[in-house]
């Protein structure tokens, strides 16, 4: 496993966990909501999956990762629909969060798409 995609494995990972703690109330007050809590919640633990099975370096590791990443993309997609419809909180925090979990997961995607063929 390459150390880069490890990295952006890790970093999601983190920012998800770091969105679900701030959802429940114990890092940033006033950004309370349990539906996004659950939901990046379980999203951190399947990206955290996603990076384990690249570092088993396995033949099915890549599409392990993917999976894991398509997953992720497309419950921060539905988060970010619930915002603009007006779901959910509305705060610069929120709007700032969810484009860089998406700039993430799309770069994590595009990665992983291109080093199908790639050695190593």
């Amino acid at each position: 496993m390459r150390p880069a995609i490890a990295i952006l494995f890790l970093v999601e990972t983190c920012l998800y966990a770091v969105a679900s703690l701030t959802h429940a109330g114990l890092i940033l007050e006033g950004h309370e909501h349990r539906q996004a809590m659950i939901a990046e919640a379980v999203i951190s633990v399947a990206l955290l999956l996603g990076l384990i099975s690249l570092s088993l370096e396995r033949p099915w590791s890549r599409t392990a990762a993917i999976s894991a990443q398509s997953f992720a993309l497309l419950g921060t997609l539905v988060g970010a629909f619930t915002i603009a419809v007006g779901v959910g909180p509305q705060t610069r925090l929120d709007y700032v969060t969810h484009a860089v979990m998406i700039l993430l997961l799309v770069t994590g995607l595009i990665w992983l798409a291109r080093k199908r063929n790639a050695p190593g």
